[in-house]
């Protein structure tokens, strides 16, 4: 499945989560859910996992914390804020140039209408 078809499904899965709950909820329960939903779809995803910086060929430990990766394609990074800053979108796109990813989705449920909560961000692409 290409990463465009995956990032179908869980923009069609926010949806569902937000004309459902709507907003307000903490990020956590929507992380939660959204992972629930992905489960049920069969999608092989990791949550939470401490992703590696290595500066000059030396590991640094953790470097950053995605909040969902989708089969290993997509990163889903998830929201409940009034308004979305400059550092989440640049957030995202470091976390996809590290991981050499090309697709991420950033999804802030805080809002009237997901459609406005939902932004594509891509690493060549």
């Amino acid at each position: 499945m290409s990463e465009n078809e995956i990032a179908t499904k869980i923009v069609d899965i926010c949806f569902q989560i937000h004309k459902q709950y709507g907003p307000g909820l903490f990020e956590s329960v929507y992380e939660e859910i959204v992972c629930f939903e992905l489960k049920k779809m069969g999608f092989p995803f990791i949550r939470q996992k401490g992703i590696k910086v290595i500066h000059e060929g030396i590991d640094m430990g953790i470097g950053f914390v995605p909040d969902i990766i989708v089969n290993d394609k997509v990163i889903i990074e998830l929201k409940s804020v009034e308004i979305l800053s400059e550092i989440h979108y640049k957030q995202l796109l470091t976390y996809l140039r590290l991981t050499k990813l090309k697709l991420g989705l950033l999804i802030n449920f805080n809002v009237p209408l997901i459609k406005n909560g939902i932004h594509r961000l891509v690493n060549n692409l």
